[in-house]
């Protein structure tokens, strides 16, 4: 019964791998022309408040048309959808992607993975059931989202966590790992392709915490539920500015006044709070010790707030990596204001609060917290820190609204 699904999910990962790497370099090469050569070929500062507010403006209006007027219109709305869900029409998925590619080069403060999911999700359903259509479409699904996730982190361990969190409140046959053996053979396959093709890595270069002690649990214990409160905050807040939005009632006026949003909040907190925020977050631990605590402040705050206007007016992305970048700067600042506390364990445990916040994916918050610190000895000061910072995110409004615009607990 396992053996007949090898191929299809082998198949899977390394199409959906290759579709991450193929708009994420797209979209990399655009970065370069509008953030590199252009300003530079007029002559103006590449990261200067006028450029910023001029190209996330910019932004907003062309992603603005392709919601516009393009078939399809991207999907449904973002601020509706989360990781995964039903399989799009597969004509909704060249616009969904030009957009999503669009706001990635434009600095939009979003990351590719919600809208590279149900891109591949499509694809899948829609050409799997053609080509084999004696496995059933819900196998589809659960293959092209493995992969997909395998491959935007460069493991099959993402994939299999965040599969058994959704699989474990599912009626079904057989055992979980009969059940997740097609999906993880996908993750692999995409986890192993992008391995081979760009080589990610999520070490952002913290020291090593090579022996934690009881000051470390007590910081991650601090650190991660704080974390989780500045993170809910978004999410209080993401009904009402959704709903101020969604007043203007047109693409070509949502988009291109939260692109000017975005620009102005660029101009005040630099162009580290711009982008999805990955290299932004290795930038900016690269310089422990060397941001003052109202700089850290600011980056964390704009940040926050550049992910919830982005999710809010209708930008095609996903939200983990903008509130890894979140975390990381309100782990800092904690290391910035008692200096005692160990870098990697101020910024995984903040980064592990602000995603089981924004995301409630468990599995998928601990294992990124985790990888930034790139110590194994992490991960039990984590799995203590998740439990009350769970108990501060569970029942409460979600970064997810329903189709009625009101929020998801």
């Amino acid at each position: 019964m396992l053996l007949p699904q090898v191929l299809p999910a082998l198949v899977v990962g390394v199409a959906a791998s290759l579709m991450f790497l193929g708009i994420s370099f797209l979209s990399e090469e655009f970065q370069v022309v509008l953030w590199d050569d252009l300003p530079d070929a007029l002559g103006i500062g590449r990261y200067s408040s006028l450029w910023m507010i001029t190209m996330l403006t910019a932004t907003g209006i062309a992603v603005g048309l392709v919601v516009w007027k393009a078939p399809g219109h991207s999907g449904p709305d973002p601020a509706s959808e989360g990781l995964g869900g039903a399989p799009l029409a597969p004509g909704l998925v060249p616009s969904l992607l030009l957009a999503s590619a669009l706001g990635l080069a434009g600095g939009v403060s979003l990351g590719p993975e919600n809208p590279i999911i149900a891109a591949n999700i499509a694809l899948a359903y829609w050409l799997g059931r053609k080509a084999q259509p004696s496995l059933p479409g819900a196998a589809w699904v659960a293959l092209a989202s493995a992969a997909t996730i395998g491959a935007l982190f460069g493991t099959p361990v993402a994939a299999a966590l965040v599969l058994s969190e959704a699989l474990s409140s599912q009626p079904g046959r057989g055992s979980l790992w009969d059940r997740i053996f097609a999906p993880l053979v996908a993750a692999g396959a995409g986890a192993l392709t992008t391995q081979l093709l760009a080589e990610p890595s999520f070490d952002i270069g913290l020291p090593p915490l090579s022996d934690p002690g009881w000051g470390d649990l007590l910081a991650a214990l601090v650190i991660a539920p704080a974390a989780a409160v500045f993170g809910l905050a978004a999410c209080y807040l993401f009904p009402y500015v959704h709903t101020a939005f969604r007043r203007l009632r047109h693409p070509m006026l949502m988009l291109p006044l939260g692109g000017l949003v975005l620009g102005l909040l660029g101009a005040l907190g630099g162009h580290l709070t711009l982008f999805k925020g990955l290299e932004e977050t290795k930038e900016l631990a690269a310089s422990v010790g060397g941001w003052s605590s109202g700089e850290l402040a600011k980056l964390a705050v704009v940040k926050l707030l550049a992910l919830l206007v982005a999710a809010s007016c209708g930008f095609r992305g996903g939200r983990i990596f903008p509130a890894v970048f979140i975390g990381a700067a309100f782990g800092l600042l904690a290391q910035a204001l008692v200096p005692e506390v160990h870098p990697a364990v101020a910024v995984s445990s903040a980064v592990l609060g602000v995603l089981l916040a924004t995301t409630r994916q468990g599995w998928i918050s601990l294992f990124i917290g985790a990888a930034l610190a790139a110590s194994p000895s992490m991960l039990a000061l984590l799995c203590v820190a998740s439990l009350p910072a769970w108990l501060i995110v569970t029942g409460r409004p979600q970064l997810e609204l329903d189709h009625e615009g009101k929020a998801l607990h």
